[in-house]
């Protein structure tokens, strides 16, 4: 029997590159003011930004192969591309489209659909709740004399999307153009990556494979690369509090220099690094195949935790101007407590790493 190959959780030159060229671009056109405005409006996604993202730098199509008119990357390089947009908290449907959809896309061999998403000429989503854990049951509509009927609720980015990828009871996945269903905005405690009630009533829809395995692989995708996203926030926090009390003084004292934060400093830095780790070898398990499961399990169990304690301690740690609407430390918070049910709970990803890992429950 070979030996698994140790994973690489160190970035490639390449992959620094691509780094450099998201953040030069998010600095540009994400700035926090611009997505506090947005987050107020009833245009959230800023069509601007993934255009230029999707279009213009190809991102769309990281994981979609060569032949298809994608960029035939792999897991890691899109784990970048999270990590720099969770960072800006970036209100564009990265995750839902070029990510989950892709992957059930990918599963499912539709070819034509997977070439519409490199080409940013698509956007698509999969119409599954984003509270919706791997391998976790998820809701279906019915197939009444070839047309879909039903409602779903929780879909994350819908009113985004061009396409919808809705699960039937048939056990298909189904492909439906969006103008044929109705998206209704529901209540989103993220106002940056908004969720929506679909309707179907005599929908049309293509038959693109089976719902099961497509909806296992996305899901999965979606929880191991939502740990970059959770890093990227988590990271920016942290540095954006470090500068804060560098600057700030009390007492005629450097507020940074006082002996218990320094403590809660260091030891938010040991989470963050401890997330960076787990969230670097769900990236690459996912790109390798090697011990994917147990991966991506470990790095949502501790992912959460980090990400709302980062935003908690940023919250505190910038005093009066931490609570202000202007600073955009509410948004980093509403992400991370979105983010923690998203894809599954801390919970549900432990009790499934437990199982996956043979330690039952006392």
């Amino acid at each position: 029997m070979s030996a698994q190959p140790e994973p690489a959780l160190l970035h490639s030159e390449e992959e620094e590159a691509l780094r450099a060229a998201v953040r030069d671009l998010l600095t540009d056109h994400c700035d926090p003011a611009g997505v506090i405005a947005r987050s107020e409006s009833a245009a959230v996604h800023d069509v601007p930004l993934w255009k230029a993202l999707s279009d213009a730098m190809g991102l769309a199509g990281l994981l979609i192969p060569e032949e298809l008119g994608g960029q035939g990357a792999s897991h890691r390089e899109t784990a970048v591309v999270l990590e720099e947009l969770g960072r800006a908290v970036a209100p564009v449907p990265y995750l839902t489209s070029a990510v989950v959809a892709t992957e059930a896309l990918l599963a499912c061999g539709a070819d034509d659909l997977l070439g519409e998403l490199a080409s940013a000429a698509t956007v698509a989503v999969l119409a599954v709740g984003l509270h919706v854990a791997p391998g976790g049951a998820f809701a279906s509509v019915r197939l009444e004399d070839g047309t879909l009927h039903g409602e779903l609720t929780g879909i994350a980015d819908a009113s985004a999307a061009d396409v919808l990828l809705v699960p039937a009871d048939d056990g298909g996945l189904y492909a439906v153009r969006t103008a044929d269903a109705t998206v209704v905005p529901q209540v989103s405690l993220d106002p940056t990556r908004p969720v929506a009630r679909v309707t179907l009533d005599g929908a049309t829809g293509r038959r693109l494979g089976d719902a099961g395995p497509a909806v296992r692989r996305a899901l999965r995708t979606g929880a191991g690369l939502l740990a970059s996203e959770q890093l990227g926030l988590a990271d920016r926090l942290l540095t954006e509090t470090v500068r804060h009390l560098k600057e700030r003084r009390q007492f005629n004292r450097q507020v940074g220099g006082f002996q218990a934060l320094k403590h809660r400093l260091a030891r938010l830095w040991l989470e963050v690094a401890g997330l960076r780790a787990a969230a670097r070898n769900a990236a690459d398990a996912l790109a390798t195949g090697a011990d994917t499961d147990v991966a991506v399990a470990v790095a949502q169990a501790h992912a959460a935790r980090v990400a709302v304690h980062a935003a908690e301690e940023a919250l505190q740690l910038h005093g009066g101007i931490g609570m202000t609407w202007e600073h955009p430390v509410h948004l980093y918070l509403k992400r991370a407590k979105a983010d923690s049910i998203a894809y599954g709970t801390a919970g549900a990803h432990r009790e499934a790493l437990a199982a996956l890992v043979d330690l039952p429950a006392p």
